[in-house]
């Protein structure tokens, strides 16, 4: 018999860590975090990571796991997780996991390693353009070559956005691009999983995150992201490439003012969570959607689908 599990997407700032912490109380449950970011130690107030009062003693899996200077691949994710998973059955407790990092989810979900569709990483998509733009295209494939021969053969060096994305996917999924699968199409999942997402007003939701960006900044979000400016990181590292840090980096170094910088944090969580969105109507299938926010729905009504769910 499969696994029971709940699954928990959607965008950044919709409620998906207070809906856990609920779901874990009521039915007994342990929360394992999808985000990509929140594997980090110190980064706590640019990941949106529950406090220790915010998780109410519930046991959280997956939070804290890496320095940040390390890299955590989709592979690395889904073996993690299912370590987790089974460590919180073998207590009789149910599985919680929730997250806005969608191929983290599907990977999980369906035992896949979908290195194909790692998501985009900017910053290292305007260094691999910049160097190609000053050592040349031949010099930006010979890298290719030496991390993922059997892409290069397949890849011309002219071929720039391609060979870039070659690079991202090898340097970042923990999967070479030659090897990649780019979708689940009709592979069963392990799991018998209620996969919830939630949703509300686009509108409401864009000034939610304005607020919590607003709210970041009074916690301490600059000092945070001083710290990590200041660990002097390889430029390419996966810890760098989240929303919330690099944003305000250029007027942490002086080079423009605050209101600039959180702006361009306010607009890039606003565009991460429309992609957030697409990501789940695209990719999944079963979604059970809700509005908690907008009290369309209640939790009331996500509790009893819930039971429903674990009784069948």
């Amino acid at each position: 018999m499969k696994t029971k599990l709940i699954c928990i997407g959607g965008p950044t700032a919709v409620g998906k860590t207070a809906l856990s912490i609920e779901l874990a109380q009521h039915f007994q449950g342990q929360v394992i975090n999808g985000d990509a970011m929140q594997v980090y130690q110190d980064l706590d107030i640019g990941t949106a990571k529950a406090t220790e009062s915010e998780r109410q003693g519930i046991p959280h899996h997956l939070l804290d796991i890496r320095q940040v200077d390390e890299a955590y691949t989709v592979a690395d994710f889904k073996r993690d997780a299912q370590t987790a998973v089974q460590d919180i059955r073998a207590v009789g407790d149910l599985p919680i996991l929730v997250g806005g990092t969608g191929l983290y989810l599907e990977s999980f979900l369906f035992d896949l390693s979908l290195g194909g569709q790692v998501e985009p990483h900017p910053y290292f998509r305007q260094q691999m353009e910049d160097f190609a733009g000053s050592q040349g295209n031949q010099a930006l494939h010979q890298k290719l070559v030496d991390l993922d021969p059997q892409a290069a053969q397949k890849i011309h060096p002219n071929n720039v956005k391609r060979v870039i994305r070659a690079l991202e996917v090898g340097t970042f999924s923990g999967q070479l691009f030659s090897q990649a699968k780019e979708t689940h199409g009709d592979h069963q999942s392990p799991y018998d999983y209620y996969f919830i997402g939630l949703y509300c007003d686009r509108q409401r939701l864009y000034e939610r995150i304005n607020q919590r960006v607003d709210l970041m900044v009074d916690q301490g979000l600059l000092k945070e992201a001083q710290w990590l400016l200041d660990q002097d990181l390889d430029p390419k590292s996966q810890s760098l490439q989240s929303i919330g840090y690099k944003e305000v980096f250029p007027y942490l170094r002086g080079e423009e003012d605050l209101d600039t910088s959180l702006n361009r944090l306010k607009r890039n969580s606003r565009r991460y969570a429309k992609r957030q969105l697409t990501w789940l109507k695209n990719r999944m299938d079963q979604v059970h959607w809700y509005n908690l926010v907008e009290a369309e729905d209640s939790l009331a009504s996500v509790i009893s689908d819930v039971a429903a769910f674990l009784d069948k």
